[in-house]
């Protein structure tokens, strides 16, 4: 069946920190991501490695509202483009793409999927055929590409399939000792709840697990809801309030419990430790870093993004590593991984990669090292957390807040007032230094800094701060919220 040129929305198709995303029957309309798909996989064949002969683009999907349906539509226009399509059988973590693209040797992958965003959202990841997320100068080749125009004729075919959840899971399998994991889980007395929080991973952490584990673990929000509950698929404090109250029950009736989520499509994550306190990455990645750097002896320099925790660096300097520090994104991260020896990288929005797996965020592995170095270490989450407080100079508080402007206008005018005169006091501390790596950051010391970055297509600020208190944190976020409404 043939079909006709497809025209472009009015608006411009632009990609964002990782993929192409909005509004599904808005932004993400089938002309349009028929159209970007197109575009994504000629880009992918034009920019094909010397001695990559491969024709294969890979397509995966994630579990929200007709993902499936549009990712078999994206089969028909790179067909069209005269490049073979290889569509996932099941919906899958986009990890789980990116190892398939390496293990096929394919030209690249393209995941219909939102990621952690909110329920009516849809869009792309482009993967490169080096397993991980395609860089910047990529994309706006690919817009390039959308704005020359030029038909688009899908061309309808028999599309083979991968089965690309169990080839990851094998790979996951085949890269840990999951014996003894499960020996070590049964002799600490700890069991796990994992919140996939309706997304591709759920049954994941089991299947890896097998028989032999199933005793250690419990699984909440596993099944399809393409509403997510009614929130983002996001593992953030906010949205774990089910998985948090399980842990603490456990816990309270003596079972050793810790919590493990997951994000939408399978690439970020958060715990649960067994006091019921919400671990985020700032301090997941410092324990993922001891346990490989300092246990494990593992080479490799430390990545960590401008609003990483200082601890990530405290811990990955006692062990004598270096540290790079970039930019918010993990496709900065990913560059890293490809041109230098990295034991980990991560960001503090939930994403880490290992230098021995993947230049890619993959939270299912991320989760297996955790696994392992709470196993090896012979201790609970929080007690092995409560260790690194001791080494490193104890409390040490994070969060995140993002917060609506009133226009464009004033983000506009804030942005160029942090530019141009940065405030010498924040929340009365003197600022000690100003960096404006990515957005706007103040050291205000040791473990205390308060960072502003704003949204490029919308009035939005995020605002990150770190500080040696809960009543500093609560203190200095509230500073930074009066003085961008005062701007």
């Amino acid at each position: 069946m043939a079909y006709a040129s497809l025209p472009l929305s009015s608006s411009p198709i632009e990609f964002g920190t990782d993929g192409w995303r909005g509004v599904l029957g808005v932004d993400i309309t089938i002309e349009r991501l028929l159209a970007v798909a197109a575009a994504s996989a000629q880009e992918l064949a034009y920019r094909a490695p010397s001695g990559l002969k491969s024709r294969k683009i890979l397509i995966g999907f994630d579990r929200r509202f007709l993902a499936p349906e549009l990712a078999e539509a994206s089969a028909a226009a790179i067909r069209g483009s005269g490049l073979e399509p290889l569509l996932a059988s099941t919906p899958l973590t986009t990890p789980a793409c990116s190892w398939a693209v390496v293990q096929r040797k394919a030209l690249g992958a393209l995941v219909i999927t939102a990621s952690h965003n909110p329920p009516e959202w849809l869009g792309m990841k482009i993967k490169g055929p080096f397993g991980g997320s395609v860089e910047s100068d990529f994309t706006k080749a690919v817009e390039k590409r959308l704005l020359a125009g030029g038909k688009i004729i899908p061309l309808e075919g028999i599309t083979k399939r991968f089965d690309g959840r169990k080839e990851h899971l094998e790979g996951l399998r085949s890269k840990f000792d999951i014996s003894g994991m499960v020996e070590g889980l049964n002799q600490l007395g700890l069991k796990l709840i994992i919140d996939p929080m309706h997304g591709v991973a759920a049954g994941c952490i089991s299947e890896v697990f097998g028989e032999e584990g199933s005793n250690l673990i419990q699984e909440i929000r596993s099944q399809r809801d393409t509403l997510f509950g009614g929130n983002s698929p996001e593992p953030l404090q906010t949205y774990l309030s089910e998985l948090i109250s399980r842990v603490k029950a456990a816990n309270a009736s003596g079972q050793k419990t810790i919590g493990l989520a997951f994000d939408g499509d399978g690439d970020r994550i958060a715990a649960v430790d067994e006091k019921g306190n919400f671990c985020s990455t700032q301090l997941l990645i410092p324990l993922l870093v001891d346990h490989l750097g300092r246990t494990k002896n593992l080479p490799g320099s430390v990545i960590k993004t401008v609003s990483g925790s200082d601890v990530i660096t405290l811990v990955a300097k006692s062990i004598g590593r270096k540290v790079v520090e970039l930019p918010v994104g993990f496709k900065y991260i990913a560059a890293e991984m490809l041109s230098d020896q990295v034991l980990l990288g991560g960001e503090e929005s939930g994403g880490v990669g290992f230098g021995g797996h993947l230049p890619e965020r993959d939270a299912l592995f991320t989760a297996l090292v955790l696994i392992e170095a709470l196993v090896e270490g012979g201790r609970s989450l929080g007690d092995y957390l409560d260790s690194l407080k001791r080494r490193f100079g104890g409390e040490c508080v994070y969060d995140r807040i993002d917060l609506r402007l009133a226009s464009m206008e004033n983000r506009n005018r804030l942005e160029a007032l942090l530019k141009e005169e940065p405030p010498l006091k924040v929340a009365s501390q003197d600022v000690i230094e100003v960096s404006c790596l990515d957005g706007v950051k103040f050291r205000l010391g040791q473990g205390y800094w308060l960072m502003m970055r704003f949204s490029g297509t919308e009035p939005l600020l995020r605002i990150y701060c770190e500080a040696p208190s809960h009543e500093k944190l609560f203190e200095t976020l509230e500073w930074a919220k009066e003085f961008a409404q005062a701007a």
